[in-house]
């Protein structure tokens, strides 16, 4: 056999790499794609003598063949998975994804670690601070009751308010304020004596007659510029007292709030009224209506803390008892004492219905 040249060589490795190529581009239509041997291109060797019984050079041995399955070709390394699933493969664990459930706790509350600081279970914080419970066993009665008295503010006592407030001016409304407050010190000066406030109980006596006097039948109030405080004292008070702390309440026709303590405290101080001493009907029950309806223009200015709450019957109970609390407990809280509401505090702003404004006929 005789001794290619190298140019020979390349000539035959070109034939057959067409030949092949042909063959593989026009398969059988009924025959599945099968795998074909291509040769790698070879890289060109130096010339060496190659011996005479050296056999002629396949195309197998030129190059190590590479499968290719169609038109793709495949190499004999597979696709390596992702890091993660690498790293957990090989540990033996499985990532865990949070459920929405936890998302949404996150999301709220900042995190879902269970070891994290949480300020509501914080030991070192004092503990939260309760609001007193209303000692309410009638609030199906009480609730009847309260509607009944909503219907006469709204047709009655406030139209009639909102008139005597666009009427009379505002120094005439507060000369009236001040006349029937002048008239209950009598009545507060006996209950502070009662209660062993005999200071206080002076204070009233001297209100009552600088006011008097020098404020005209008690339009003017001169009694505060002389530095005497204006503390209302009733016998509902005294029995709070002398050991009636708890007590349940009441809401009565007309009256308004009230607990079983302070009903037997109007028995109690209806009779010492000076209104009530009246003998003239007219003038009575003309004064007994005007105390009526000054009280409620004073209230005006908490309706619009009424406006829209979810339950009108359980605000108006709540806080007057917790005013109610604080005026009977009087000298244990302190005068100093900012953490207590307004409404809480001494003073005319939250008046409620006395006794003797009701328009009754005087005692025989």
């Amino acid at each position: 056999m005789t001794c290619l040249s190298p140019l020979s060589r390349a000539a035959l490795l070109a034939l057959a790499l067409l030949t092949v190529g042909c063959t593989a581009q026009s398969p059988r239509p009924d025959a599945p794609p099968q795998a074909t041997v291509i040769a790698a291109p070879a890289t060109e060797a130096p010339a060496t003598p190659v011996p005479a019984d050296a056999g002629a050079v396949t195309d197998a041995d030129a190059m190590p063949a590479v499968a290719v399955e169609g038109d793709a070709a495949t190499t004999a390394t597979t696709e390596a998975p992702p890091p993660d699933a690498t790293a957990a493969t090989a540990t033996g664990d499985s990532v865990d994804q949070p459920t929405d459930a936890e998302r949404d706790y996150a999301a709220i509350y900042g995190t879902t670690d269970p070891d994290a600081y949480n300020p509501i279970a914080d030991p070192t914080l004092p503990p939260p601070a309760e609001m007193p419970k209303s000692f309410d066993p009638w609030e199906r009665y009480n609730r009847r009751v309260h509607r009944f008295n909503m219907v006469v503010d709204r047709r009655i006592a406030k139209p009639l308010a909102h008139a005597y407030v666009r009427v009379v001016p505002r120094p005439v409304r507060l000369g009236v304020s001040n006349f029937f407050n002048n008239l209950g010190q009598p009545v507060s000066a006996l209950n502070a004596l009662l209660q062993g406030k005999p200071k206080q109980a002076g204070q009233s006596v001297g209100r009552f007659l600088l006011n008097s006097t020098l404020g005209i039948g008690g339009l003017f109030d001169p009694a505060t510029s002389a530095n005497l405080p204006n503390r209302g004292e009733d016998f509902g008070q005294t029995l709070g007292v002398w050991g009636w702390k708890k007590s349940r309440y009441v809401e009565l026709p007309l009256f308004g709030p009230r607990t079983v303590r302070d009903v037997f405290g109007m028995a109690g101080d209806a009779p010492l009224s000076p209104t009530r001493q009246i003998e003239e009907d007219k003038i009575r029950i003309f004064l007994q209506g005007l105390q009526l309806v000054d009280v409620r223009a004073q209230l005006l200015s908490t309706d619009s803390l009424r406006e829209g709450a979810a339950d009108d019957y359980a605000l108006v109970r709540d806080a007057w008892l917790q005013r109610r609390n604080y005026q009977i407990r009087g000298d244990e809280a302190s005068d100093e004492d900012d953490s207590l509401p307004d409404y809480l505090r001494e003073g005319d702003d939250a008046p409620t219905v006395p006794a003797s404004a009701m328009p009754l006929p005087s005692p025989p």
